[in-house]
């Protein structure tokens, strides 16, 4: 199989690598020459500057990693040359042309995996388990948290240029950091409503928010608060959910999910698997992804779920700016 990566930033590096850890070595590029990544590796590979030219190279799939504002750029017309597409979360930036991405993949029956790889994080995968066999009973509050300090996280470039604290590339804490929306939802099911607040601190000379509060609203009737920031040093990012016969505490750090039943005087832990790494979740989407390309299962995470991930996100900046609950 032939793939095509859109952008050369750090994911677009790791989708690149773990490609060919998986001995996928039919690669090109797609590359703006805008980033700050040497290019050593990609010695030997094809790399265009224009998207009608790399998909005349007709790609079996498509890695879309650039910055989010640009995503549907590259996803549109891939979708029209019937090509499957690993879209990288959040899907875009607003829904201008999320219409058009339907149609073109429903047109021709591509594909599409969104790149939320905390479906693939173990202690997860057994969260939800455990809440659809319904041992800890009905599951009533979540509390979510995720901070990390922005310029800790690409030390070979200035932070403040990143897609991630720019609002013209689709950045900002809501957006980036919207692995929340996505699990919360896989786990609990829809949202009904959003109500949040939003802050930039001033702390970072960033042009985007850097701090976000947001209460979610469930049509099962469970609630869940989420806190994103920025700021944290060290970061952290963990989630507890109560239930009716007990409560779970997962640390995203150290992979372990805690468990209490009601009334029991231990815990039960289900640890990370020995040399659990983060990559490991990317390295099990690309798996996923290989196969979905290859027809053999769906999309875990489908153009469906990224939207509405993305809806949640967009509720939220109007929530924030409106200071009204946002219903879904």
């Amino acid at each position: 199989m032939k793939f095509l990566i859109a952008g050369f930033g750090s994911i677009g590096r790791r989708h690149f690598r773990n490609l060919k850890a998986l001995g996928q070595n039919d690669l090109l590029l797609l590359r703006s020459g805008k980033g700050q990544l040497p290019d050593d590796e990609l010695t030997g590979y094809i790399v265009e500057d224009d998207i009608s030219t790399a998909l005349n190279h007709k790609p079996d799939a498509v890695i879309v990693a650039n910055p989010t504002a640009l995503h549907l750029a590259v996803a549109i017309p891939a979708a029209k040359e019937s090509c499957h597409i690993l879209l990288e979360k959040p899907i875009s930036h607003n829904v201008d042309r999320v219409d058009e991405l339907q149609s073109a993949v429903q047109a021709v029956g591509s594909r599409v995996q969104v790149g939320f790889q905390f479906r693939f994080h173990p202690g997860l995968l057994k969260a939800k388990e455990l809440l659809n066999s319904g041992e800890l009973g009905k599951p009533l509050s979540a509390r979510a948290h995720w901070g990390e300090y922005l310029p800790d996280w690409h030390p070979w470039e200035d932070y403040r240029k990143g897609y991630s604290a720019r609002g013209d590339l689709g950045g900002g804490v809501v957006l980036t950091l919207s692995h929340p929306f996505d699990y919360l939802r896989w786990l609990f099911g829809e949202v009904s409503y959003v109500l949040a607040t939003t802050q930039r601190s001033g702390q970072l000379d960033i042009e985007v928010e850097d701090q976000a509060d947001i209460n979610l609203g469930f049509t099962n009737g469970a609630t869940a608060t989420v806190h994103l920031d920025y700021l944290e040093r060290p970061g952290s990012h963990w989630l507890e959910i109560e239930c009716t016969n007990g409560t779970m505490y997962w640390d995203a750090g150290s992979g372990n999910l805690r468990i209490r039943l009601s009334g029991a005087r231990s815990e039960k832990n289900y640890p990370a698997p020995d040399g659990f790494d983060r990559n490991d979740l990317f390295l099990d989407q690309m798996r996923h992804f290989i196969e979905v390309v290859e027809g053999l299962v769906e999309p875990n995470c489908t153009l469906e779920d990224g939207i509405k991930a993305l809806q949640i996100a967009l509720a939220v900046h109007t929530s924030a700016i409106e200071g009204r609950k946002i219903k879904l």
